[in-house]
């Protein structure tokens, strides 16, 4: 079951900043400081709760999420922002989600993102 999927609409200037371990989008009211650093998405909404165990899904690879952080959610269903960190970590922060420890993929313009259950 789809959780939640939207896919890319832009791609900020200095996204490569973070190399593979971080992902960051944020809806088109990105402020300023931080259009730069992120892909752009639409603003949607989540069919059921993001949860861990669920699957995230960057066009065909899947990655187990680990931790969700307290407003992860909110901020993905309210400002379209998420940051994504691939590295299995054991702590997460409030607006983060920790998946296994495995690159990001290549993200492009039209680059779908899932959350399976």
């Amino acid at each position: 079951m789809i959780v939640y999927e939207n896919s890319v609409k832009g791609k900020g200037a200095l996204v490569g900043e973070f190399g593979n371990k971080m992902l960051i989008t944020f809806g088109d009211s990105a402020p300023d400081t931080l259009k730069d650093y992120c892909y752009s998405i639409d603003v949607k909404n989540t069919v059921e709760k993001i949860e861990v165990g669920q699957k995230l899904i960057i066009d065909d690879e899947v990655f187990e999420i680990m931790l969700v952080g307290d407003i992860a959610e909110q901020n993905l269903i309210t400002l379209g922002h998420i940051t994504i960190n691939f590295t299995g970590e054991t702590e997460v922060l409030p607006g983060s989600i920790v998946v296994e420890n495995k690159p990001c993929p290549n993200i492009n313009i039209g680059t779908v993102i899932k959350i399976e259950k």
